[in-house]
């Protein structure tokens, strides 16, 4: 294995991921993005959200974004706040301004 590289057991399972792409990505992209959300924001870049099953599914997602041919920014594994990623332990707080729209 390179030097440098980590390998961590739970990266290999479900999360909640947000991929920023440099430009505006039309919404009609959404159905080839799996069901993913996406938003715009005003700085110009369009992120792709939601839950992905595994390292594998994140893979193929990301090789989708190249095809695109729209510039990737980032991708970041974010903490999930809704039941359809399994967590240990609640991942949200009161005060929490990621939070999305929730049927409680």
């Amino acid at each position: 294995m390179p030097r440098g590289i980590r390998v961590d057991g739970d990266r290999h399972e479900a999360g909640r991921y947000e991929i920023r792409l440099k430009g505006h990505l039309d919404t009609r992209w959404t159905a080839w993005f799996d069901g993913l959300s996406l938003t715009h924001h005003s700085d110009g870049t369009t992120v792709i959200h939601g839950p992905i099953a595994d390292q594998a599914a994140l893979h193929g997602l990301l090789q989708k974004v190249r095809d695109t041919g729209i510039p990737l920014v980032s991708v970041t594994r974010v903490e999930s706040d809704g039941p359809d990623v399994p967590a240990d332990e609640p991942s949200h707080t009161p005060t929490d301004s990621r939070k999305e729209d929730r049927n409680d």
